[in-house]
């Protein structure tokens, strides 16, 4: 490898993410308990993320209109305002949650970004991205943070572009296969897979294929990274 460029998700690759929207998640289905079973409300909820994506986006302002959503189409319109006003309770304290990095992050990007340019290429509402990046402090070691739509293949040539690299000089670490790793792998770069104790279900694929012709990695926790650059 001649890498360049090392790239980080975000969510669940820096910080702590998705463990915060299923707490969320369990509250939401504690609300509307009189309505639905847990089980069948998360299968709402997923049905109305995945649906609304391409409106909405990701992040936590389009999570929280998809909660509001399914608790109307679950109840029948039946769910009082109060209930309304909690769940967008529940969304308000999600954005404004503190930000708790992964053990060792810091750490590794200190050493890293000594020998590296560094950028962080995540997805995701633009101003909750801003948010969460300002408060975890480790800003000062990012060459470029890239905020994208989506994690698809044309987004990162997108990104590549803007950054004049070439995929094979780029390295991408991250805990989703599907929007971190696939695609950069696909384009001819190199992928880190760091896999995270959750994961979104719309993230989830039948099997990560970790060869890919030697272009990916899989390691346990991201302080393993400096033993492969």
């Amino acid at each position: 490898m001649n890498i360049k460029l090392i790239g980080f998700d975000a969510d669940d690759t820096l910080w702590v993410n998705e463990p915060n929207y299923q707490h969320v998640e369990i509250k939401f289905c504690s609300l509307l308990s009189e309505f639905l079973d847990e089980e069948n409300i998360s299968e709402e909820l997923l049905k109305t993320e995945k649906q609304n994506i391409e409106l909405y986006g990701f992040g936590a302002k389009g999570f929280m209109l998809s909660l509001i959503e399914t608790a109307l189409r679950v109840s029948k319109n039946k769910v009082s305002n109060q209930t309304i006003n909690e769940i967008i309770k529940l969304g308000k304290e999600l954005i404004d949650k503190p930000v708790e990095l992964i053990e060792g992050v810091e750490n590794v990007l200190n050493e890293l970004s000594q020998k590296y340019k560094l950028i962080v290429a995540t997805k995701g509402d633009l101003l909750d991205q801003e948010r969460k990046s300002k408060k975890s402090g480790i800003e000062k070691y990012f060459h470029h943070i890239e905020i994208m739509s989506d994690k698809k293949e044309e987004n990162y040539k997108t990104l590549f572009d803007r950054l004049e690299i070439r995929p094979e000089n780029f390295l991408m670490v991250g805990n989703s296969f599907k929007s971190d790793i696939l695609p950069v792998v696909n384009l001819g770069g190199y992928g880190v897979y760091i896999p995270y104790h959750v994961i979104w279900q719309h993230e989830k694929i039948e099997e990560a294929p970790i060869d890919l012709n030697g272009h990916v990695k899989q390691i346990d926790n991201i302080t393993e990274l400096m033993k492969l650059v």
